[in-house]
C-alpha cells in the first residue's frame, strides 16, 4: 500500500508552526508495511487543496490529511473534500452531542460556531476524537481512502490510534519494511563512504544504503522492503555486521542511540565520574549529557568559567598562561582539567576554550578555532579544531567532537 501524507495550512508555509504530524505518522504507517511516497503541505486555498488531493488520490492507495477542521473560515479542508467528491454537506447529531458534552464541563453552552462545526461530508465516515471537538473523516472510493485529521498533534495521534489504526491492520500490507541504523562520528559521509561500499557489492536491490550526515557525526541507515520478514531480518543483520566490523571505533551503537546516551551506558558501566568546565559553549555540552534520564549516575557537574578571571578563580589556571599563550589554547584547557579534576573529584573531565563567533577571531586565531582537552589524573588528550563562522554550529560542534573525545578517551584508557 502507497500512502501521501497532506498537511494543510499556511502556518506551516510561512514557517510559524514546524509540521510534526508527517514525521509521526510515517513512522507509525512504517510499522504497518506501508510505504510513504510523499508529504506535502498545502495552503489554505480551495482549488488548491483540492488539485493536491487529486493528485495524492491518483498515485496513492491511502491519503492522509491533516489541519483544516476547525470551526473558523479557513478552515476549509470539508469545503475541499466535497468539491473533490462532489458531495454536500450533512449535519451530525453525534458530533453536536459531542461538542455539547465536552462544554458542558466547562460551564459553557453549544454556539453557532459549534453548530456549523457538526456539518460533514455526505459521504464521510466519522472517527471519533476522544482529545477534542472536530472528528476525522474517512471516504473511501474507487480511487482509494482518504482519511482527514485535525492537525492538532494529540488529536491526531488520538484518532490515528484509536480509530484508524485498527482498519489499517486490517488490511496490512505483505510486504514487510525495516530499518537498521549504525550510528557513527568522528569522519564525514565521504571517508565513510570509502571504508564500506566496496563491501556491500553484492547487497540484494530490496536493501537500501542511506548516508544522514549531521555536524560532526553520521547516520547510516540499511532499509530493506521484502515479502519474507524472516529473510529481510538476516539480510539486514548480516550486511549491519559487515559494516559495524569495517568502521571500527567510528560505530558507537546501533539504532538511533544518541551519542550522550552511549556516554551514560560506558561511564556508568565503569564506575566513572565526570565532568566539564565549559567556555565557548557556554554551558552546551553539559545540557546535552544530562538530557538523557539516568545521567546523574555518571556526570557530576560543571563549570562555565567564561571569562579569564573565572577560569583562575574556580579552576586555577595561571595568569601566565593567557599572557603566554591566549584563553584558546593547549595549555589553558589542558589547565583548566587540572583543577576541574581537583575541585570535583572526577575521574575524567573536559573543558572547551575557544572563539565562538561571529566576532573576536584574529588573523593568528580565526572565528572557530577551539580547544579542546580531556583527561584524567594521569594524562591528557587535546584537540585543535577549526569550526565555522557560525556561532550556534561551532557551539554544536564542539560538544560533538568533545563527546567523542571522551568516549575514545574512556574506551583506551579503562580497559
Amino acid at each position: 500500500m502507497k500512502c501521501s501524507i497532506i498537511t494543510i495550512g499556511d502556518e506551516i508555509l510561512i514557517g510559524q508552526i514546524v509540521d510534526t504530524n508527517s514525521s509521526w505518522m510515517a513512522a507509525q504507517l512504517n510499522l504497518l508495511g506501508i510505504d510513504v511516497i510523499e508529504m506535502r503541505s498545502v495552503s489554505d486555498e480551495l482549488d488548491q487543496m483540492v488539485t493536491v488531493l487529486q493528485q495524492a488520490l491518483h498515485h496513492s492507495d491511502l491519503v492522509l490529511v491533516t489541519g483544516g477542521l476547525g470551526p473558523t473560515k479557513d478552515d476549509i479542508t470539508k469545503s475541499a473534500i466535497c468539491k473533490l467528491y462532489d458531495v454536500g454537506l450533512t449535519f451530525s447529531a453525534t458530533t453536536r452531542d459531542h461538542i455539547t458534552a465536552i462544554y458542558a464541563k466547562f460551564g459553557r453552552g453549544f454556539t453557532t460556531a459549534h453548530e456549523q462545526q457538526c456539518y460533514m461530508p455526505d459521504n464521510a465516515i466519522l472517527l471519533h476524537n476522544s482529545m477534542g471537538t472536530a472528528p476525522g473523516m474517512l471516504i473511501e472510493d474507487e480511487r482509494g481512502m482518504l482519511v482527514s485529521m485535525p492537525g492538532v498533534p494529540y488529536e491526531m495521534k488520538a484518532i490515528f490510534t484509536e480509530e484508524l489504526l485498527p482498519r489499517l491492520n486490517e488490511r496490512k500490507s505483505e510486504l514487510f519494511i525495516q530499518h537498521s541504523t549504525i550510528m557513527t562520528v568522528g569522519e564525514g559521509e565521504t571517508v565513510i563512504a570509502d571504508k564500506i561500499e566496496p563491501l556491500l557489492t553484492d547487497m540484494p536491490d530490496y536493501i537500501k544504503l542511506a548516508y544522514l550526515p549531521s555536524l560532526g557525526s553520521v547516520r547510516l541507515r540499511l532499509t530493506g522492503k521484502h515479502t519474507d520478514k524472516q529473510q529481510l531480518e538476516e539480510t539486514l543483520k548480516h550486511y549491519t555486521a559487515i559494516m559495524v566490523q569495517e568502521l571500527g571505533d567510528l560505530a558507537y551503537g546501533i539504532n538511533d542511540l544518541s551519542l550522550e546516551a552511549h556516554l551514560l551506558a560506558l561511564l556508568s558501566a565503569k564506575g566513572l565520574w565526570l565532568g566539564t568546565a565549559e567556555s565557548c559553549t557556554g554551558g552546551y555540552l553539559s545540557h546535552r549529557l544530562t538530557s538523557v534520564a539516568g545521567s546523574s549516575s555518571y556526570f557530576k557537574g560543571g563549570y562555565i568559567p567564561y571569562s579569564n578571571e573565572c577560569k583562575t578563580k574556580w579552576l586555577g589556571v595561571a595568569e601566565e598562561l593567557f599572557v603566554n599563550h591566549g584563553a584558546v589554547s593547549q595549555e589553558v584547557v589542558e589547565a583548566m582539567v587540572t583543577g576541574l579534576l581537583q575541585n570535583t573529584g572526577c575521574d575524567v573531565g573536559v573543558a572547551i576554550s575557544g572563539i565562538a563567533g561571529p566576532g573576536g577571531g584574529t588573523l593568528e586565531k580565526p572565528v572557530g578555532t577551539i580547544w579542546i582537552a580531556v583527561g584524567n589524573a594521569d594524562q591528557k588528550v587535546s584537540r585543535l579544531i577549526k569550526a565555522s563562522k557560525d556561532r550556534s554550529k561551532n557551539i554544536e560542534y564542539a560538544a560533538v567532537v568533545a563527546m567523542n573525545m571522551i568516549r575514545r578517551f574512556v574506551l583506551k584508557n579503562y580497559a
